[in-house]
């Protein structure tokens, strides 16, 4: 019997050998950078239009999102982060992507363990508005977002509910569909916006849930870095200086 089993050992080639390595260390790899470093995220809606894109027959963008920054730091106002849906009303509308049978189940969680396959979670994607202590509302007389009383530089935003001083304001009826709060973000949490504000449901469709519609700041998967694909929409996500103090 030991020979014999010597004899079968010395019959798989080298070459064989160091591949099934390599194969294993590729997954341990993987595995490891996108649970700890940086993993690739599709763009399903046109809440971030036109930062990334997401709009129906469009191809949506894949961004790669770091998961570093904020082991170290912070979110700050005017970064885009990806986020887990914190409450159940973030949810609505949102079904599995995993399959009924029970075996092509455990191959997409095993896949998606191995960063293969989309992870089984409701993931979005928004821009830190406001933080925890501070206090948000729209809008001033020009339209603008308030944090704590001053208006926030905004250039990203491009597509927003109509606002027109002295006759569609937060005063008037009806009044602009930009209007909404106070609110004071929890300790601990944050404010999100899309930045197509005509289009996303972000924290302002969540005011009446049990956070307020804030995000806390453990439910934070990363920050967007770059546009990967499609090659044509390529390059970086700016988290530029919203807040002027």
């Amino acid at each position: 019997m030991t020979k014999a089993g010597d004899r079968q050992r010395r019959r798989i080639p080298p070459w064989l050998r160091e591949m099934a390595v390599l194969v294993v260390v590729a997954l341990v790899l993987s595995v490891s950078l996108q649970a700890f470093v940086g993993r690739v995220y599709f763009i399903p809606s046109q809440s971030m239009e036109p930062t990334l894109h997401g709009c129906a027959g469009c191809t949506g963008d894949r961004i790669i999102v770091d998961k570093i920054t904020f082991r170290f730091s912070d979110p700050r106002p005017g970064d885009v982060v990806v986020f887990r849906a914190p409450t159940s009303s973030w949810n609505v509308g949102y079904s599995s992507t995993r399959s009924t049978n029970p075996i092509a189940k455990a191959l997409q969680d095993a896949g998606s363990w191995a960063g293969l396959v989309a992870p089984d979670e409701n993931d979005l994607v928004k821009r830190v508005i406001a933080t925890g202590g501070q206090t948000v509302q729209c809008c001033d007389a020009q339209g603008r977002v308030l944090v704590d009383g001053q208006p926030l530089d905004e250039p990203y935003v491009v597509m927003d509910f109509p606002f027109s001083e002295n006759t569609l304001t937060c005063e008037t009826m009806p009044r602009s569909g930009r209007c909404f709060g106070p609110v004071t973000v929890p300790a601990g949490n944050l404010w999100m916006m899309g930045d197509n504000r005509s289009g996303s449901a972000d924290s302002r469709a969540h005011a009446r849930d049990e956070l307020g519609g804030t995000v806390p700041v453990g439910d934070i998967i990363g920050k967007a870095r770059l546009i990967v694909l499609p090659p044509s929409r390529w390059g970086t996500i700016e988290s530029p200086t919203i807040q002027q103090h």
